[in-house]
């Protein structure tokens, strides 16, 4: 059937199209072959890359290209003892000509193949790679069947060196489908084809679509009517009239994500609450509004972290101070909301531009990275000192500058700060929020991201513009002094956390170098401190912020990633999808966490929850495996799989029992919850 009508769709095409069926002179569709690296080791699975760059107004074939197109095609030359896998295809796009379905590439787009290579093979080996690969490339009129010539000279290398195409790599990776992991259903009856995906009710999906890679299940051309049935997505169009024993396709989930499936016939439950998939791809106002509301939340219950509490509560005092000037209250708050805002809109928007680079990169990015973690460590032993009385600095004290109208720029800065402190924290709301402004237009996810930096900047903005509040303040007296201190021993406190963190990140070398830098800023404040008795000015601090300068640039960045528990209480293995999937074919129930070490809700969670004797027990019991995901370095195949659950970040919390697809858990947990989790 699809060659006649691939056939009928060429001859439509000869009827419209001219007579030259190529660009004079150049490929329609420009080949490109790539090796992540050019000196593999033996014994390795080494991926290749086919970089697809077609001319503007061509296009490239899927898997399935649908009605009309031809499947691409690779013959091999290769050295004896290399196997090479499959072409492994990103998420295509859906495109209609004549009446016919066509699965395909408009774009620049990347096939990937694995190759393994035999073991022994001895260092220096030459690896001469030869193809000849087959592909068709079409305009809406014309289709030419193109051929390319692959030719790579690749040279046996050492084991574990680093490969130069890694980021490039990741890049690629991150637009193929990712599996689900649970088997769907499908029925056809009525002329209808029905399918279900398993899948969690609270798990984003944008503008969802099921590619069919298994032929003659259903008609291609007809429209997909998509919905939700709590924790099943299904999905209802024509049949195409053929018995077949199985479906196999990829079902999209958002822009340039999806997951390939296998379904088996049985059982499909009703349609739900349908999905408006144009609504969804253009970021639909329910969506966007939801989102916003999450952040607007999250923000706000930011403000009781202990590392945001302080600077929130002085910059309050400083209000109360200022009494009933009412111009330089509101001017500040809306100083300090815009350095919250603006804050939280450059992270976000460098978020959105590392993402659409490619990086799977998640909110609190930039904390892993060793030498942010110093610099916000500076940040706070400096916050802490002065907060200690060790020094003056008026912008961040709220002392008689902030009580004059003059208080706008500190408080700018104080808002600025207080949203960058803030970064390692999430909370309740905050997850799901930043996970839809992930898959949202960037105007909408920046929104999103604003309303974050809103919901921290709320209390502050109220207390400004309404006077009753600030009455309920206590008054200004020699109490503040005396609070301010006891306010620097949770700021002291999260010095302390960043020091440990920076110890797991960069080692016992670069926690030594970050608090030298800390121990040199704080000598370099106490003299500026004991000048200031004088009135004496910063100069002595100069020499000091240059020794933490250096310690920021002498930080170790590429040391070993922090390892997971593996021998912890619950006996928890390293994450793998790999491994993930064997556990669950051996029929054990499978509970897989993913934290890092500068999350606090993680790690209050593994002091509370996790780390505790009947929940060992209860685990044990019911031979429970664990597997726990170390996302304190980024590791970017923990954040495609966040990114398939929906999430930008840690924490996250499954629960897969046996046969049945994973259980999303809260990001807060309780002993409680988690015993009762095998029975």
């Amino acid at each position: 059937m699809r060659a006649f009508l691939f056939a009928l769709s060429l001859f439509w095409i000869g009827l419209t199209a001219p007579a030259v069926a190529q660009l004079p002179g150049q490929k329609a569709v420009a080949v490109e072959l790539l090796a992540e690296t050019n000196a593999p080791a033996a014994g390795e699975t080494l991926t290749l890359a086919l970089r697809m760059t077609p001319q503007p107004g061509w296009h490239g074939y899927w898997k399935n290209p649908g009605d009309a197109g031809v499947e691409s095609r690779i013959d091999w030359t290769l050295p004896a003892g290399v196997a090479p896998g499959p072409i492994q295809y990103p998420v295509p796009q859906t495109l209609i000509i004549a009446g016919l379905m066509n699965y395909v590439y408009e774009g620049p787009y990347v096939q990937l193949v694995e190759l393994k290579l035999p073991a022994g093979l001895a260092t220096g080996t030459k690896l001469p790679l030869r193809g000849k690969y087959d592909f068709l490339a079409c305009t809406d009129e014309i289709c030419v069947p193109q051929s390319a010539e692959l030719a790579l000279d690749l040279t046996v290398g050492a084991p574990g060196a680093p490969r130069a195409r890694q980021a490039d790599f990741d890049r690629y990776r991150q637009a193929l489908p990712k599996p689900l992991g649970s088997e769907a259903k499908f029925e056809t009856a009525n002329g209808r084809f029905r399918l279900a995906v398993p899948l969690p009710a609270d798990m984003a999906v944008a503008d969802p679509y099921f590619f069919p890679i298994t032929d003659g299940a259903l008609a291609y051309a007809a429209p997909q009517a998509v919905s939700r049935n709590g924790d099943m997505l299904i999905v209802e169009t024509d049949a195409a009239g053929q018995t077949v024993p199985l479906v196999e396709g990829v079902l999209k989930i958002g822009p340039n994500q999806g997951l390939t499936l296998t379904a088996r016939s049985g059982a499909v439950p009703a349609a739900g609450a349908a999905l408006a998939t144009g609504e969804a791809a253009s970021g639909g106002s329910t969506t966007i509004l939801a989102a916003l509301g999450g952040a607007l939340i999250g923000g706000l219950l930011l403000n009781i972290m202990p590392c945001v509490f302080p600077i929130l509560s002085l910059k309050a005092l400083s209000l109360a101070k200022a009494g009933g000037d009412e111009r330089a209250a509101r001017r500040e708050a809306l100083a300090y909301t815009a350095g919250v805002v603006l804050v939280c809109l450059a992270l976000g928007g460098l978020l959105l531009a590392l993402r659409a680079g490619g990086a799977t990169a998640g909110w609190a990015f930039q904390l892993q990275d060793p030498r942010v973690i110093l610099l916000l460590l500076l940040l706070v032993t400096a916050i802490s000192l002065n907060l200690a009385g060790l020094f003056e600095l008026p912008q961040i004290a709220g002392g008689e500058r902030l009580a004059r109208s003059g208080g706008a720029s500190g408080a700018f800065w104080t808002g600025a700060l207080a949203a960058f402190v803030a970064t390692p924290c999430t909370g309740p709301f905050m997850g799901a929020a930043l996970a839809a402004a992930l898959v949202l237009p960037t105007a909408a996810a920046l929104a999103v991201f604003a309303g974050l930096g809103l919901g921290l900047a709320l209390p502050f903005l109220l207390l400004g513009f309404v006077p009753a509040l600030r009455r309920m303040l206590p008054k200004p007296g020699a109490w503040m002094a005396r609070l301010r201190r006891i306010l620097s021993v949770p700021m002291f406190l999260t010095a302390l956390g960043l020091a440990w963190i920076l110890g797991r990140q960069s080692g016992v070398d670069g926690m030594a170098i970050g608090l030298a830098g800390a121990l040199a800023l704080a000598l370099g404040l106490w003299w500026v401190g004991r000048r200031q008795e004088n009135g004496l000015g910063w100069l002595p601090l100069a020499p000091a912020a240059l020794a933490a300068m250096a310690a920021i640039l002498l930080v170790p960045t590429a040391s070993a990633p922090a390892e997971a528990k593996a021998k912890d209480m619950l006996g928890a293995e390293p994450f793998s999808e790999a491994r993930l999937a064997t556990l669950q074919s051996e029929g054990r129930p499978v509970f897989v966490y993913f934290t890092a070490d500068w999350c606090v809700t993680c790690k209050v969670n593994e002091k509370t929850a996790l780390e505790r004797s009947d929940v060992a027990d209860a685990f044990a019991a019911r031979k429970v495996a664990v597997l726990v995901g170390d996302w304190t370095r980024g590791d970017a195949a923990i954040g495609r799989f966040l990114e398939a659950h929906g999430r930008s970040g840690v924490p996250l919390y499954l629960y897969y029992a046996p046969g049945r697809p994973a259980r999303v858990l809260p990001q807060v947990l309780t002993t409680g919850m988690l015993t009762a989790l095998p029975s």
